[in-house]
């Protein structure tokens, strides 16, 4: 009993410090928050993720429309796509990336990819990004209006 006593009186002297444990400081330091969107069309083959981790401060507004619909020619090949909007103002890490493949598979099985893009953030920045993926479109066929200089 006069053993245990010791050991407390000792660890309470004030000047006397401890080592935390190693598994104590990444949970400390990492206390930020995680916000992750993800939406795939597996009828076109679109794939959009918006994911922002470790943040101190996030303001944002995504916007996202998908959907698919069956050509009048042939109800067997859809069409459609994934639209998204995004703008934020963050403090912390952002990944925002897209993926376009091929609904239809190879003699392999495979899905040949289209196109690809991968962003990874860190820091304090703003985003303003749009992203348009649509299956069966021809060049001309979707764009957009850039508003002129004044």
């Amino acid at each position: 009993m006069r053993l245990i006593c010791l050991v407390i009186m000792f660890m309470a002297i004030p000047g006397i410090k401890g080592e935390i444990p190693l598994a104590y400081t990444p949970a400390a330091i990492s206390g930020g928050q995680n916000d992750v969107l993800t939406v795939k069309n597996y009828d076109t083959g679109a794939v959009m993720t918006e994911s922002y981790t470790d943040v101190e401060h996030l303001n944002r507004d995504t916007q996202v429309r998908t959907g698919a619909y069956a050509n009048s020619a042939d109800a067997a090949s859809p069409r459609g796509g994934l639209e998204a909007s995004i703008s934020s103002n963050v403090i912390g890490n952002a990944h925002i990336a897209w993926q376009s493949v091929d609904p239809g598979v190879t003699a392999k099985g495979r899905h040949p990819l289209i196109g690809r893009s991968v962003e990874d953030l860190t820091g304090v920045f703003s985003i303003e990004k749009l992203i348009q993926l649509w299956s069966d479109s021809q060049s001309g066929e979707i764009c957009v209006d850039w508003l002129p200089c004044s």
